[in-house]
């Protein structure tokens, strides 16, 4: 007796040992790796030159341009104008030329300032201030003292326009994101669980899995990062901590809803978290799967930022996939019936009738399915009509920033009295023995105001041209402004003007070329990684839900859901916030998440309508999967919504258009194509939506057997 009491007592403490150990090695992973999901900053760069497609024209020259620059510098453009309007007088330019003077000596610039240039409407002046390119966070003070020297010039006013000026606004834009951020998508998750969940400790049990999640998938990027194995910029690393949040929670959610339901049927708790797990691990394998693989499918991109998200937002997957595996189940054997206090699993959470909203629901699908899908798919192709009205070829400077950014005032009043394109010129490489050609060749192109080599002096036109390595660099000079659309048609102008002379080798580069060859990168990236992904997430549903018919639709409806999500952004983003387009890589972003993420919830509810007509038959399995995965899904929506939405604190139009373009997305995917569509269309279809499975045979009789 005493032996077996041994035993007996040495089986219960190994029940509780795997927990325990869980749990400690994640408190170990929080406390040790945590800060890094503050740490991030440190080996990122926002210098978007070194996201630049690689096989890219442009690109080739801002290599080949090095060899032009004594040292690397980033240019400071400076704008006089007179207080109150009207013109620029000698003594104001003579102050103007000593101010520049003054600027050149402040820590951080890198050399004289070139000469100060009147505007031909003799209202402004223009000059040229060189900083050192490495300046990372004594970028703002170098600016600062710049500001500071150039603004005394009596009776006018300096504002601070070009590269340096931008980068250093595009930082400020991206400063304390990894607080500010982190907080207001934690605060948005943990306000609509105690909501939804009417529970005081499973909400925060779930936010510090997702948080330990984030540390970990942080730790991982920041040793990858630091030893340049991938790339992350400001963008990328606040799209990592809202997708790793946002993932982990609704990973989450489907586990302890799965819990709640086994421990409201009787079972003890260790019974039912292993039941849990059991029961829920492939729906969330198969959905982290899609959504992981979607993302990877991005290193086939030719945009270095794009290829850098794909991996460092697949490990942010994986982590969350591992906290919501490992650690929830822990704390949940550990918690028992207390994880949902002061509420209590109900016997009702354990079957498909304690649910009234979502049994009206399928009340509705079930009575006319037909008529459900049919209303349903019109309006979503109405929406998606609009969808070929949203512009994805870049946005201009002044709306790059959601708020007024002094760069861009700074800019705005620089093309009111100079050539717009002054200070970004289009910088063509060329052979030194045929400059004279290339050169006269740039000059004659419509759209460009000037063109002249580089020379030894530095100053254009003044001297013999600078010669490297039998090369010349040539500056034109564009009438619109560098981020226009006509001066992108410029510059296909110009290549096509200067490609053709004869021995001049001729490469056409510049801040608008670059722009204009990661437009038509980005094009070609969507018609490339669109087909991989959709064939990726279809071969997962194929696997998941053995079936071929039934991953067809799903991948359809989420198909139609994101061009529907697409025509609505359209018509906001005109007519509502005032958006001309989006940045070329906003589609693709939008639909590599909408998707992968879209198909999440799809697969939640299918892995169950499959579970549930195993037993009960395809129309009873569709209505009793509809019911019991209703609330978890939608909740696991509008979280995941919330944490997208999270992106608008950060002032940048790119993030904040895939925050409403995700958050509207998933919003109708849950609601409308979850909820309506897809039940709808599996019971029309009826049990040949599970072809070429048994359950297409013999569903129905399972049905009418139960």
């Amino acid at each position: 007796m005493a032996s077996a009491s041994g035993k007996t007592g040495g089986g219960r403490w190994a029940r509780w040992l795997v927990p325990v150990v869980l749990l400690l090695v994640w408190l170990g992973v929080g406390g040790t790796l945590g800060p890094y999901a503050g740490k991030l900053g440190e080996v990122s760069t926002n210098d978007q030159a070194a996201f630049l497609p690689q096989s890219a024209e442009s690109t080739r020259v801002l290599d080949e341009q090095k060899a032009f620059e004594r040292e690397q510098t980033l240019p400071v453009i400076v704008v006089w104008t007179a207080d109150g309007g009207g013109a620029i007088g000698d003594e104001q330019r003579a102050a103007a030329a000593e101010a520049v003077r003054r600027a050149a000596e402040v820590p951080g610039a890198a050399g004289q300032g070139s000469p100060v240039l009147p505007s031909k409407d003799g209202e402004a002046l223009q000059a040229v201030v060189p900083l050192e390119s490495g300046l990372g966070e004594e970028l703002p003070t170098a600016l600062d003292g710049v500001r500071e020297a150039v603004s005394d010039v009596p009776g006018a006013r300096a504002e601070l326009a070009g590269p340096a000026a931008s980068q250093a606004d595009l930082s400020d834009a991206f400063a304390g994101i990894d607080g500010l951020l982190l907080g207001v998508a934690l605060i948005a998750v943990l306000v609509i669980l105690l909501l939804v969940y009417r529970s005081v400790l499973l909400p925060f049990v779930i936010i510090l899995g997702a948080v330990f999640a984030l540390g970990l998938a942080c730790a991982v990027v920041y040793a990858l990062a630091d030893r340049d194995v991938v790339r992350v910029d400001g963008q990328v690393q606040g799209i990592l901590s809202i997708l790793v949040i946002g993932a982990a929670t609704d990973y989450a959610l489907l586990l302890a809803a799965r819990f709640r339901e086994e421990l409201a049927s009787g079972a003890d708790r260790m019974a039912a978290v292993v039941a849990a797990v059991r029961r829920s691990a492939g729906a969330i394998t198969a959905s982290a799967a899609t959504v992981a693989l979607g993302l990877l499918a991005l290193l086939a991109s030719d945009l270095t930022n794009n290829r850098a998200l794909g991996p460092v937002g697949a490990i942010g997957i994986v982590c969350s996939v591992l906290s919501a595996l490992t650690f929830l189940p822990a704390v949940l054997v550990l918690l028992g019936r207390a994880a949902y206090w002061p509420a209590r699993p109900k016997a009702a959470d354990a079957t498909a009738e304690g649910h009234a909203v979502w049994r009206r629901v399928a009340s509705l699908v079930g009575r006319a399915p037909r008529r459900v899908w049919a209303v349903t798919v019109v309006v979503l192709a109405v929406f998606a009509a609009f969808a070929p009205s949203l512009s994805s070829k870049g946005v201009p400077l002044d709306e790059i920033f959601v708020n007024d950014a002094p760069s861009v005032a700074a800019q705005e009043t620089l093309a009111r009295h100079f050539p717009a394109g002054s200070g970004n010129p289009a910088v063509i490489i060329a052979r030194a023995d045929r400059a004279e050609q290339v050169t006269a060749a740039a000059a004659g192109v419509e759209g460009v105001s000037a063109a002249a080599p580089r020379t030894e002096s530095g100053r254009p036109g003044q001297g013999a041209p600078l010669v490297v390595d039998g090369r010349v660099r040539i500056d034109a000079t564009l009438e619109d402004a560098a981020d226009s659309e006509a001066a992108k048609q410029t510059v296909q102008r110009l290549r096509d003007a200067v490609h053709p002379v004869p021995g001049g080798e001729a490469l056409v580069g510049g801040y608008t070329a670059q722009q204009y060859d990661t437009q038509e990168t980005a094009a070609r990236d969507r018609t490339v990684i669109v087909p991989v992904v959709l064939a990726i997430i279809l071969l997962i549903l194929v696997l998941l839900l053995r079936s071929l018919l039934t991953p067809v639709l799903l991948v359809a409806t989420v198909a139609l859901n994101f061009l529907a999500t697409l025509g609505v952004s359209s018509l906001v983003f005109q007519h509502l916030l005032g958006f001309s387009g989006t940045d070329a890589s906003v589609p693709l972003y939008g639909f590599v998440f909408l998707v992968a993420l879209g198909v999440d919830y799809n697969i939640f509810l299918m892995s169950r309508v499959r579970e549930e007509s195993l037993t009960h038959g395809v129309r009873q399995g569709v209505l009793r999967g509809l019911t019991t995965t209703g609330g978890v899904i939608t909740s696991a929506g509008v979280v995941l919504a919330a944490t997208f939405a999270a992106l608008l604190v950060i002032p940048l139009a790119f993030l904040a258009q895939i925050a409403f373009i995700v958050a509207f997305g998933v919003l109708l995917d849950t609601l409308v194509v979850r909820s309506l569509l897809v039940p709808a269309l599996v019971l029309d279809i009826g049990p040949k939506a599970w072809w070429p499975s048994r359950l297409s045979r013999t569903g129905g009789e399972a049905g009418r057997a139960g």
